[in-house]
């Protein structure tokens, strides 16, 4: 049991190196973004660097970390694939990555855990989705008792029984 325990510190030491180069990556796309307009070759680059830390982040099961990244690739995904990252969505995509950093200086080094309420990130994430004119649902009942960004499909009666609660508009 033991070896598991240094085993998984072994791990999530590691993705935690590795997320910090990825989410630099990602800020330096960023930057270039805000120098050319849409380029191709950043928005590719700040995709795969989301992608790496939402796989790597979930197959580590730090489920916090793997939601949030993975629904912020989720938004972007569409516009960067399209080549049409409006030049105002940097604003809110430099909030989601500044939030993002905060959260991988905040994981639990033991647990990997992320003892932090998604209100902000749904906030961020709802701002983005406006900008980037795609949807985005607030999580259902159960995501939000796990505090997790929802990922899953939703039938029509899960989705009446969430809780009524004031969300930025889509």
């Amino acid at each position: 049991m033991m070896d598991s325990a240094l085993s998984f510190n072994d791990a999530l030491q590691g993705f935690l190196l590795d997320a910090q180069v990825q989410l630099t990556r990602a800020q330096e796309c960023l930057q270039h973004l805000e120098l050319i307009d849409n380029d191709p070759d950043a928005c590719h680059c700040l995709d795969n660097a989301l992608d790496s830390l939402a796989r790597q982040a979930n197959q580590l099961g730090l489920r916090e970390v793997a939601h949030y990244t993975t629904a912020l690739q989720q938004l972007l995904g569409p516009a960067c694939h399209g080549g049409c990252l409006p030049r105002e969505a940097l604003p809110a995509v430099g909030a989601c990555l500044t939030l993002l950093a905060w959260q991988l200086e905040l994981v639990d080094r033991c647990t990997g855990r992320l003892n932090l309420d998604i209100g902000e990130q749904l906030v961020l994430l709802g701002e983005l989705a406006k900008v980037v004119q795609q949807p985005f649902a607030p999580p259902c009942t159960s995501c939000t008792e796990h505090g997790s960004v929802c990922l899953h499909p939703h039938t029509e009666a899960a989705d009446s029984a969430r809780p009524v609660r004031a969300y930025p508009p889509r």
